[in-house]
């Protein structure tokens, strides 16, 4: 077997695993869909198509069928989960100074302004026939919550097909698998995916589809004389302040994972009863770092 790994991202973690084939085949087709999404869906690019739609709020913008389809999956991730995971949060973050990688702002405290509540995902018009997405005026798109894992999948699918083998693929602690593998990939779910040893931390083995965690407690910074963090409870505009501080799902998907994941924390209380009723295995950790399983996810100590 074959791992190779780097960073993107300010400090985002790359691990393309293949078990057989041309692994460096491989680890290039993840580079390039990884490319791709940033040049597409960036925040953080004065030059990416997602801070050109953002500019252009109140008309429509052509844009690549890849910057439509991951808006379109941002959408449908909204309206599944009630709004808790909601792209229209791009101006939120800008209040909260998150204009820039998460690495940058730990260097240079952001300036925090007034809560900007979101809400507004129903209003993003998409047309399918002419390639145009239409972002409500004074809304700007982030899709943070739904890009990366997209990506994930994409690239998962992409090195199975240029190595001609069974892939693992992660980005950031979020990871997909691709091909048959009948004894699965060891993994660990951790809060932060750096340090996957950490106290907290629990080791499974991946058979199939992906595995997503979110977290309040690693990507986080100093604003306004506060402690912030990236996921914003869409209601509020403000980071989020729930009984969870941590979410892992396994789904057939790591995009349906990382949806189920951070809407999960947001969901607070109701987190529990609403994983239940997506069937997928879960596991909750409390701001006491005490933990609650749902469904088929294994017990501690077992895999």
């Amino acid at each position: 077997m074959e791992v190779f790994s780097w960073e993107v991202w300010g400090g985002c973690k790359v691990v393309v695993a293949c078990s057989g084939g041309d692994g460096q085949a491989a680890r290039g087709a993840v580079a390039a869909v990884i490319a791709a999404y940033d040049r597409a869906a960036s925040r953080f690019r004065a030059d990416s198509e997602l801070t050109l739609l953002n500019q252009r709020a109140g008309r429509p913008v052509a844009v690549s069928p890849l910057l439509f389809e991951a808006v379109e999956v941002a959408v449908s991730a909204a309206r599944l989960t009630d709004g808790a995971v909601d792209p229209t949060v791009g101006r939120a973050l800008e209040a909260l100074g998150y204009t820039r990688s998460h690495p940058a702002l730990v260097d240079q405290p952001a300036a925090a302004g007034s809560p900007r509540p979101a809400g507004r995902f129903r209003e993003v018009v998409l047309d399918r026939s002419r390639l145009t997405v239409t972002v409500p005026s004074g809304v700007a798109l982030d899709l943070g919550a739904t890009a990366k894992a997209l990506a994930v999948d994409r690239g998962a699918a992409a090195a199975q097909r240029a190595c001609g083998s069974p892939v693992l693929v992660g980005i950031g602690g979020d990871l997909a698998v691709a091909g048959n593998r009948p004894e699965g990939w060891p993994v660990r779910v951790c809060e932060d995916h750096r340090e996957p040893f950490a106290a907290g931390s629990q080791p499974l083995r991946l058979h199939a589809g992906g595995l997503a965690t979110s977290s309040t407690t690693v990507r986080r910074w100093q604003g306004g004389g506060r402690e912030l963090h990236h996921l914003i409870d869409p209601r509020r505009g403000l980071p989020l302040a729930g009984p969870w501080r941590t979410a892992s799902v396994c789904a057939a998907s790591c995009l349906q994972a990382n949806v189920l994941s951070t809407a999960a924390l947001i969901w607070g209380a109701g987190a529990v009863s609403r994983l239940r009723a997506f069937a997928v295995p879960a596991r909750l950790v409390d701001r006491r770092g005490e933990t609650v399983t749902v469904g088929a996810w294994p017990k501690e100590g077992r895999r």
